[in-house]
């Protein structure tokens, strides 16, 4: 019965590395990645299969497949090319890094402050073109680079603010600007 332990054991403590490179290519291959479609030259957002990933990382290199894309269920079927874009940058298409690069050391389109990045809570906004503040899940990811073409920076205090100005009009009491009431 010991030996049996034993075998058991080494079976487990064997096992750990793999498991730490399974999970650890789950992790990577998560969220929302924007690849131009090679057929249509156009965006589109991809999801990879995270899970077929990680089990096949232990053959060596993880093998990549779509779970989903914002061209299906048309083109279901297609060759999926774009996966070669994500091999050769897996973190550079990945939204979420487009959007913490596209924000670096920006100020706020209405305040003028630094903008700092909070993604569990407080996220940044963007800046409408006729001046209305919208949230990231108002904005497909495959309109991304639109998206960010037209809009402005917004941090989360101008975007609670500039909603419930517009949410609430008649509560708002609108002051003139600090220079303004200097001037008068």
């Amino acid at each position: 019965m010991t030996l049996l332990k034993l075998v058991l054991v080494a079976l487990v403590l064997s096992s750990i590395p793999m498991i730490f490179i399974a999970v650890r290519t789950y992790l990577r291959y998560r969220g929302t990645r924007l690849i131009t479609c090679p057929e249509t030259k156009m965006p589109a957002a991809v999801r990879v299969d995270k899970g077929h990933a990680a089990t096949t990382t232990a053959a060596g290199d993880p093998e990549l497949r779509l779970e989903s894309c914002t061209r299906w269920p048309e083109k279901k079927h297609c060759g999926q090319e774009c996966i070669s874009q994500i091999e050769a940058a897996p973190e550079g298409c990945l939204v979420r890094n487009i959007l913490v690069h596209w924000y670096d050391g920006a100020s706020c389109a209405l305040c003028g402050k630094k903008i700092a990045i909070h993604w569990g809570d407080n996220k940044p906004a963007l800046l409408t073109p006729e001046r209305k503040t919208i949230e990231w899940d108002e904005v497909r990811p495959e309109t991304l680079p639109a998206v960010l073409a037209t809009h402005g920076r917004v941090c989360w205090s101008c975007h609670v603010a500039n909603t419930f100005h517009d949410q609430f009009p008649d509560l708002v009491t609108e002051r003139p600007k600090s220079a303004e009431r200097r001037a008068s």
